[in-house]
């Protein structure tokens, strides 16, 4: 059973830095997240400006991100937040990334 975020989808302002940095340039901080989530910094800079691309690259990191920290949700939800409160899901997950607690990995031996 996965978890809830660790911070709210609105509590943009718990990091008043982050926040003020997606404003300005919102595409450094979705390649940032999509770099700390395993993806790659400079696609995800320009896929921001592609319009189904970015929708195709919010989407796979987001769920990477909710992989990483065991949190619940799924495509639908995901695709949803993204469409409709974009600045707030990258913070989120900025947020998430910088401050939230991953769930350890089992490493199991053969």
């Amino acid at each position: 059973m996965g978890k809830d975020w660790d911070f709210g989808l609105f509590g943009c302002f718990g990091d008043c830095g982050l926040c003020i940095i997606t404003y300005i340039v919102p595409c450094y901080v979705f390649g940032k997240n999509a770099e700390e989530s395993g993806g790659s910094f400079c696609t995800s800079c320009l896929c921001f400006f592609v319009p189904i691309g970015n929708l195709c690259c919010a989407l796979k990191t987001r769920g990477r991100v909710r992989e990483r920290f065991d949190i619940d949700g799924g495509c639908c939800g995901d695709l949803l937040t993204v469409i409709f409160c974009t600045p707030c899901a990258i913070v989120q997950e900025g947020r998430q990334l910088k401050n939230g607690h991953p769930v350890a990995q089992v490493v199991s031996r053969d």
